[in-house]
C-alpha cells in the first residue's frame, strides 16, 4: 500500500483529508504533521477522529521517515508549501498541496481533476484548486466547446470554514450568524486562478466575481452567468454538459426543473450542476462541500488518478464535519 502523508493536519482541509485517508482501501496514513499540534492527538480536536490513532509530529517529521514513492498532501499556508514541497520532491514522493501557491506554476499539474485527468497522472506535484475556482470552473468549463461568451459573471456563497481554523474576529459566530457578506471586492485572490483556467479552457471572456460567506460551517454554491452575443439552443446545451461529465462520478448534471442542493453535497466529495439558457445567457449552478470538492475530497480524488486507483476509492463513508 502507498504510504500518504499529512502536512498541516490541524487545518480543517488537511484533517478531512486524513479522515478519508482513514477509511481508504488502497493507501497507508503516514506521518500526520501539525506545527500547532505538536505532541497531541488530531482526534482531540476534530470529534469523528476521535477513534483513529493520529498523533500529530513535530514539522520536518515527514521528511525524515518519509520513503520513494510514498504520496504527501501538504495543507498549511502558502508560505508553509513553499518551504516544504521542493524538499518532499527532492525526496523522491509525489505531492498534492492544498495551498494557492503552486496553481500557476509549470512545475504542477492543475488538479481540476475532471478537466486535468492525464496531466495529474504523470504528476510530481499536484496543485489543488480552491473551493471558488472548482466549483465556478465545473460550472463553465462545459462552454468552452458551444461558443465565446462576452462577459461572465459569478456569484459565489461559501460556508465559513473557507476561512480557515485560525481565529479570526469576522470568522467568529456571533459575526458570521444572521449575516451574508460580500468581500474581496477590490479583487479576490482567486480572480486570476479561475481567469486563467477559464482562458485556458478557451473561454476569454471578461470576469466579474462576487465572493460571499454565508451562515454555515461549510457548503459552497456557485451561481455562474456567461452572457454571449446571440441565443443559445437549451437543448445543445444541456448535451455539452452531459457529455463533459460523463465519465465523472462525481459531478451530476440535474435534469431540468432539478435544483443543486448544498446540503445534498456536504460531507461529500460531489457537485450538483445545473444549466439553463434564458436567451443569451447560459446560467450554472453548482453546489459543492468547499472542505470537500473544494479543498480534501478534490485532493483524494486526485491522489487516487495518481496512483493509477479508481476515483471513487476511499468515499464510501459520508460523515459530516466541521
Amino acid at each position: 500500500m502507498t504510504r500518504v502523508h499529512v502536512t498541516g493536519a490541524a487545518g480543517y482541509a488537511a484533517a478531512e483529508a486524513v479522515r478519508w485517508l482513514h477509511a481508504h482501501p488502497f493507501v497507508e496514513v503516514g506521518v500526520v504533521e501539525s506545527r500547532s499540534h505538536a505532541g497531541e492527538r488530531l482526534g482531540d480536536h476534530f470529534a469523528l477522529l476521535r477513534d483513529a490513532p493520529y498523533c500529530c509530529a513535530e514539522p520536518g517529521s515527514v521528511l525524515q521517515s518519509a520513503c520513494a514513492g510514498d504520496v504527501a498532501i501538504v495543507g498549511g499556508t502558502d508560505d508553509e508549501s513553499r518551504a516544504i514541497v521542493p524538499r518532499l520532491l527532492e525526496a523522491g514522493l509525489r505531492a498534492i498541496d492544498l495551498s494557492a501557491q503552486y496553481r500557476a506554476d509549470a512545475s504542477a499539474a492543475y488538479g481540476l481533476c475532471e478537466w486535468e485527468r492525464a496531466a495529474i497522472a504523470q504528476a510530481r506535484l499536484v496543485a489543488n484548486p480552491g473551493c471558488y475556482p472548482t466549483a465556478t470552473l465545473l460550472s463553465l468549463l462545459p462552454l468552452g466547446t458551444i461558443g465565446t461568451p462576452r462577459q461572465v459573471v459569478i456569484d459565489a456563497k461559501s460556508g465559513i470554514t473557507g476561512a480557515g481554523r485560525r481565529p479570526r474576529v469576522e470568522s467568529l459566530f456571533a459575526e458570521v450568524n444572521g449575516e451574508i457578506r460580500a468581500y474581496g471586492l477590490e479583487g479576490h485572490r482567486h480572480q486570476a486562478e479561475i481567469e486563467r483556467a477559464l482562458r485556458a479552457g478557451g473561454i476569454r471572456a471578461s470576469v466579474t466575481f462576487t465572493p460571499h460567506v454565508v451562515p454555515i460551517a461549510r457548503g459552497m454554491l456557485v451561481d455562474a452567468y456567461a452572457i454571449f452575443e446571440e441565443a443559445l439552443d437549451a437543448h445543445a446545451v444541456q448535451a455539452a454538459y452531459e457529455f463533459a461529465y460523463a465519465g465523472s462520478p462525481f459531478v451530476r448534471v440535474l435534469a431540468a426543473g432539478r435544483t443543486p442542493s448544498v446540503a445534498g453535497v456536504v460531507g461529500t466529495n460531489g457537485a450538483e450542476l445545473r444549466v439553463d439558457v434564458q436567451g443569451c445567457v447560459v446560467r450554472a449552478i453548482c453546489a459543492i462541500d468547499n472542505l470537500g470538492k473544494g479543498a480534501a475530497g478534490q485532493a483524494v480524488q486526485n491522489l487516487n488518478i495518481m496512483l493509477g486507483l479508481p476515483e471513487e476509492s476511499g468515499f464510501g463513508n459520508r460523515i459530516v464535519v466541521a
